[in-house]
């Protein structure tokens, strides 16, 4: 038997990165999944058989989320586990970069897809997870719902709003739902930018240098999206996390005990030099 064995899924953002990784996972656990994503392309390429089912939408769009409910339920005749994980990044960019006028579009993009979006999918499945006999909702947050430096303002602040969903979801859905989240570090993925920003066409993977500088965290490596998954695995798993709701994991490679120095390789040991981590979906 493995984890998630005749338990049901939706998966935003499923296509690629940290979402595609838990569909993988979650499919070798013994899952059926449904992923709902706005790349016809990509959804096509996962390869599609009789656990799983795809369905092209727009997380920012609530009857988009309502029908990749509808379709998972029809298709596999339940629903137990919801995971938000579709987002954007903001590529670094410093509130002095903006004028109003941008400043105000960018939030408002930004904030629709990793916070409305998740509030959306979460709103669209409540009613067939209260069906379930043990229901999970996960949504991915970052190393930047806690932290400075790993994104600029909108992204940063996005991702403390989750933390926020998390919470409150977790306190309102109790007892019946729980809700939890993981939050990934320095991940090397193919996460997008803003497009009201010119962002759209910018992928993380893509940055020069990009494992470098994702392998500034205490244990010295750039983080591959399988990394996370199996987390992803434990809070959807009944059996294995009962009794947890209203948490973050934090799966960024030890940020939170940085400190002001970084260790060079050996115990003990540590560099003066400050070092900063990046997150993605």
């Amino acid at each position: 038997m493995t984890w998630l064995t005749g338990r049901v899924a939706l998966i935003t953002g499923g296509t690629a990165g940290i979402g595609r990784a838990v569909v993988e996972r979650f499919l070798a656990e013994g899952a059926c999944v449904g992923v709902l994503d706005r790349s016809v392309a990509d959804l096509t390429s996962l390869g599609l058989d009789g656990s799983l089912v795809a369905v092209t939408g727009d997380v920012t769009s609530y009857a988009d989320n309502a029908r990749a409910v509808r379709e998972t339920v029809d298709a596999f005749g339940r629903l137990d586990i919801f995971v938000g994980n579709a987002g954007i990044f903001d590529y670094f960019t410093p509130l002095v970069s903006f004028d109003g006028e941008d400043l105000s579009g960018a939030f408002d993009e930004i904030f629709a897809v990793n916070v409305k979006g998740y509030l959306l999918g979460a709103r669209a499945a409540v009613s067939e997870l209260l069906k379930s006999d043990a229901p999970s909702i996960i949504f991915t947050v970052s190393n930047s719902g806690f932290y400075a430096s790993s994104g600029g303002p909108l992204y940063t602040a996005s991702k403390h709003a989750v933390v926020g969903v998390v919470r409150e979801l977790a306190y309102e859905l109790a007892p019946k739902i729980r809700v939890n989240g993981v939050a990934p570090g320095g991940t090397i993925t193919g996460l997008r930018g803003i497009g009201d920003l010119g962002q759209g066409g910018t992928v993380l993977s893509s940055v020069p240098d990009i494992a470098e500088m994702m392998s500034t965290n205490p244990l010295q490596f750039a983080q591959q999206p399988a990394d996370h998954a199996g987390l992803y695995v434990l809070l959807a798993s009944a059996d294995n996390s009962r009794a947890v709701t209203g948490v973050v994991i934090n799966s960024d490679g030890g940020l939170g005990v940085r400190g002001l120095r970084q260790p060079s390789g050996g115990l003990g040991l540590a560099d003066s030099t400050p070092r900063t981590g990046l997150t993605s979906e």
